[in-house]
């Protein structure tokens, strides 16, 4: 994904020769699948209140070095999309994901695609950029939720704990976050392509009344809206209902207006009711990617001739 293939164009950058091992059938990882907003909060402080289980020295580094990043990226001929990430809260730089992979594969180095990483050789430094775990059932199951089975994958396939593995095997630990995830509620379509994630994700919960099908209610508290996916994530068969008076369909989600999306996700096929004033929409939690993982220091070190980087790392965003 991004971080692999950034993490490669760098090494490269200082003299490094790099073999890029990619188990998927193409490079760019989630980030291609994504509407690729790459961003921080504006405020430290902000930061700190919205992820207060992170490391204050690892989240500084994301902090403070990102605008020299985004920086280096453009520099490099990553095509911007736009220069606003449609929050006050923060500050970021939106890419085309096919024209930022392209960019970045240029100058990774040999790639070889379709090639997993089965061990950490000794000599040969090693960064792991595998993409989290929320690919394999079984460690979602254990670290996340029981209901598992029932998230969809809002990702790509093959970031299913790779590294995590390969790390623990060269003695690294874990972070802290092992139960927390990124991702989306989005329309319980009886199909969702990955052309979908992004339309299909239901993100005005602030907006609606959020309940699961036994009628118990969860109320937001964060603007992401990642408590309410990660509430959603827990309830049966992963699902809620958002229900929005017809009074705030006019309500503005980024581009789009909270009637727009219902409009999609009644076009997919989800379950949508209209009744006593009220529009009532059936939603299922996406998984995008785990925000615990690999324990590393300031310098992404999670042991001897190991790093980390991407969503591999815990312990930020949490």
């Amino acid at each position: 994904g991004m971080a692999g293939l950034a993490a490669a164009v760098r090494a490269r950058e200082l003299g490094a020769g790099v073999v890029l091992h990619e188990k998927g059938d193409r490079p760019g990882g989630s980030m291609r699948l994504s509407s690729c907003v790459v961003w921080r909060y504006r405020e430290w402080d902000r930061f700190r209140a919205e992820c207060p289980g992170g490391v204050p020295e690892l989240q500084r580094v994301v902090w403070e070095g990102l605008d020299e990043a985004l920086a280096w990226l453009e520099a490099l001929g990553a095509p911007v999309v736009a220069r606003d990430t449609g929050n006050p809260l923060t500050t970021g730089i939106r890419f085309d994901p096919a024209g930022l992979t392209e960019t970045l594969v240029r100058r990774a180095g040999v790639l070889r695609l379709g090639e997993q990483l089965t061990e950490v050789a000794e000599g040969a430094p090693t960064i792991l950029a595998t993409g989290g775990f929320q690919g394999d059932r079984e460690l979602v199951r254990r670290h996340v939720t029981a209901e598992a089975d029932a998230l969809v994958l809002r990702a790509n396939p093959w970031s299913d704990g790779d590294g995590l593995r390969l790390a623990l095997a060269r003695g690294a630990s874990l972070s802290a976050g092992l139960d927390e995830f990124y991702g989306r509620n989005l329309a319980a379509a009886p199909s969702i392509r990955p052309e979908d994630f992004v339309p299909l994700a239901q993100v005005y919960a602030r907006h609606a009344t959020v309940e699961n099908r036994h009628g118990e209610r969860y109320e937001p508290r964060t603007w992401s809206e990642i408590d309410v996916v990660q509430w959603t994530a827990r309830q049966p068969g992963a699902r809620a209902w958002y229900a929005v008076r017809d009074d705030a369909l006019g309500e503005p989600v980024r581009e789009r207006t909270v009637g727009e999306v219902v409009a999609a996700a009644e076009a997919a096929g989800a379950r949508v009711e209209r009744r006593d004033g009220a529009t009532r929409v059936e939603v299922v939690a996406g998984i995008t990617s785990t925000l615990g993982g690999i324990a590393v220091d300031a310098r992404a070190r999670a042991a001897d001739g190991l790093w980390a980087a991407g969503a591999d790392v815990g312990g930020i965003s949490t």
